[in-house]
């Protein structure tokens, strides 16, 4: 399991655009699929689910890195008081 991980931080710009691919794979395929009558508003915007879901995982990571910095991270001295 470590060489995996090792791996897989060594080749990070590989994984990045596999990544990418996935996500403009899905807008593209957003496109051709077949739309039945919309439930919610975003769902007559093609490629809305997608990029709300690409959104949502960015700002979730923007958040908890902020809470991470200001809440829990403690001085390098924390516990040696």
């Amino acid at each position: 399991m470590g060489q995996i991980i090792t791996y897989l931080r060594n080749n990070s710009s590989g994984l990045k655009f596999i990544f990418f691919g996935f996500l403009i794979f899905t807008i593209v395929f957003d496109v051709f699929a077949n739309r039945h009558e919309p439930h919610f508003w975003g769902d007559s915007i093609i490629g809305f689910w997608a990029m709300f879901g690409g959104f949502g995982c960015l700002v979730m990571s923007v958040v908890c890195k902020g809470l991470y910095k200001n809440w829990l991270k403690k001085d390098d001295n924390y516990y040696d008081k």
